[in-house]
C-alpha cells in the first residue's frame, strides 16, 4: 500500500482513514506520480442464491435496447434506468446443481472436473480483480457473507486461486469494526464503545479538529459528509451489538419481529453504506456480498423461506417473491444514490468508477439457464441503460466476467469457460 496517499485519524481505539482531499496533498501527489489515470476502478458483486421471480424480473425478450420497459420487480430502479443494464441468455455450461446457486456464480467451474471427487472449484472473478486492485489498498478485498441457511445453497461466493472458499464477515458490525476499530483493541472494548453510544469519531476528535484547519470549503464539506455517514451507520448498528451473543434462529423459526435485530434488508442497507464508506477512503476496491436469504424474506414481512419463494407457484408465494425482488431493487437504488452523490477528488462520482453486478447462478426453482444479471456503473466502460439479449441462448456468463475484468483495465486473457468479451457492452 502506498502510504503517501493515506491520512489517518488515530486513537487507542480507532484508526479512521480520511477521504482523498485536495487540501492535504491528493493533487500534489497525483501530479507527481506517473502515470495517473484518475480515480481507481472498483468492483461490487452482489449474489442472491435463490434466483428471481422470472415472470416479473426479466424484460420482454423482444423489447431490447435503450427504450425497453422496466419490469415490475425492477421498478424501484426507474430513476437509475440510464445507469443499469439487464442481460439475458447468460449461463454456466457446467452448472448441474440447482442447490448451488451462489457457489459457482463467480467462478463458472465444473464441480465434477476432477474424477473421484464430488466437489471442485476455481478462482472467482472478484479475486482475479483483487490480485491487481488490492496492491494499493489496506484490504485486498472485502467479502461479506450474509448466508443464514443450512444446506440449500449455503457457502461462500468468493474463492481463492486454489479454489478454496474465502470466509466472509457475517454481519455489518463485523465490517464496521474491520474498517473503523483499532486492530489492537479487544472486541469486547470495541463493542462496549458502541453500546455506550460512543462514536469512533469521538475518540479521535482532537485529531479531527486539527485536520480540518486549512481545508478548502469543498474538502470540509466532503469530510463532514464522510463523518456524518459514519455516525449514521453507528447509530443503526449500535443496537446490534447487544444481539451478537444471542444464538441465531433456526431456519424452521423464520419470522423475526420488525426491529428485533439488524437482519435481512436493514443489514443489507448497512453493508451497502459501509461499502461506500470504505470506497471513500480507498480501504478496498473489490467487494463481494452473498446476500441474506431467509432473514431477508422475513424482514419484508414474508412467512415463506427463500427456498419456498424460489418455487413461487401460487398467489401468496408469487406476491412475496416479487416483493423480495423489489426490496433488493430498492436497496440497490439506494446504494446507487449514495455512489452518485459521493464525489471523487476530481469531481466525478464513485458510480462513474464502479462496476456493479447483481445476480445469481440460478434463475428460479432449480433452473440454471438465463441467469438473472443486472449491471450498473461506469467502472468497466460499459454503455449502460439497455436491455441486451444475447444471440446465443447459452452464452457463457464468464463472458461477462471477462468483459468486466478487461473493461476495468485488468489484463486477463481468459476466465473460466469464456469464449470472449461481450462486444455489445462497449458499443453504443
Amino acid at each position: 500500500m502506498n502510504n503517501t496517499r493515506r491520512h489517518f485519524l488515530r486513537s487507542s481505539t480507532a484508526v479512521i482513514a480520511l477521504p482523498l482531499l485536495e487540501s492535504i496533498g491528493f493533487r500534489r501527489f497525483a501530479s507527481a506520480a506517473a502515470p495517473v489515470t484518475g480515480p481507481p476502478k472498483r468492483m461490487i458483486f452482489l449474489g442472491t442464491g435463490f434466483g428471481v421471480t422470472a415472470d416479473a424480473w426479466y424484460p420482454d425478450k423482444d423489447d431490447t435496447g435503450y427504450d425497453y420497459k422496466l419490469p415490475k420487480s425492477l421498478a424501484p430502479l426507474a430513476r437509475h434506468k440510464q445507469d443499469i443494464s439487464i442481460l439475458q441468455h447468460l449461463e454456466h455450461a457446467n452448472s448441474r446443481d440447482g442447490h448451488s446457486g451462489s457457489t459457482f456464480w463467480l467462478t463458472g467451474a465444473d464441480r465434477f472436473a476432477i474424477p473421484g471427487r464430488n466437489f471442485h472449484n476455481t478462482i472467482s472473478v472478484d479475486q482475479v480483480a483483487a490480485s491487481q486492485f488490492g496492491n494499493e489498498t489496506r484490504y485486498t478485498s472485502l467479502h461479506m457473507d450474509g448466508s443464514d441457511l443450512i444446506g440449500h445453497g449455503s457457502g461462500s461466493i468468493s474463492w481463492n486461486q486454489n479454489g478454496k472458499p474465502i470466509p466472509g464477515l457475517k454481519n455489518p458490525v463485523a465490517l464496521y469494526h474491520k474498517l473503523f476499530s483499532g486492530d489492537g483493541v479487544p472486541l469486547e472494548q470495541r463493542q462496549a464503545m458502541l453500546a455506550e453510544e460512543r462514536s469512533a469519531l469521538d475518540t479521535v476528535l482532537s485529531d479531527a479538529r486539527s485536520v480540518k484547519q486549512g481545508l478548502t470549503k469543498t474538502d470540509l464539506n466532503k469530510l463532514d459528509e464522510y463523518f456524518e455517514s459514519i455516525r449514521d451507520i453507528e447509530t443503526r448498528i449500535s443496537k446490534e451489538e447487544s444481539w451478537l451473543s444471542v444464538p441465531k434462529k433456526e431456519p424452521a423459526d423464520l419470522v423475526i419481529a420488525p426491529g428485533e435485530s439488524l437482519e435481512g434488508a436493514p443489514a443489507v442497507e448497512a453493508v451497502y453504506d459501509l461499502m461506500v464508506a470504505a470506497m471513500q477512503v480507498d480501504a478496498s476496491r473489490v467487494f463481494t456480498y452473498r446476500l441474506p436469504s431467509d432473514s431477508f424474506c422475513s424482514s419484508i414481512g414474508s412467512s415463506f423461506s427463500a427456498h419456498n419463494l424460489s418455487h413461487y407457484a401460487g398467489t401468496e408465494r408469487t406476491k412475496d417473491s416479487i416483493l423480495r425482488d423489489q426490496a433488493h431493487a430498492r436497496l440497490i437504488a439506494g446504494l446507487m444514490d449514495k455512489l452518485k452523490a459521493t464525489k471523487e477528488a476530481d469531481g466525478s462520482s464513485l458510480l462513474d468508477h464502479v462496476a456493479l453486478t447483481f445476480g445469481s447462478n440460478l434463475r428460479s426453482k432449480h433452473s440454471l439457464d438465463n441467469c438473472p444479471t443486472l449491471i450498473a456503473g461506469g467502472g468497466a466502460g460499459f454503455k449502460q441503460g439497455r436491455h441486451l439479449v444475447m444471440k446465443d441462448e447459452k452464452t457463457p456468463l464468464c463472458n461477462l466476467w471477462l468483459s468486466t475484468l478487461r473493461g476495468s483495465g485488468i489484463n486477463a486473457h481468459t476466465f473460466g469457460d469464456a469464449t470472449g468479451v461481450i462486444d455489445e457492452l462497449f458499443e453504443a
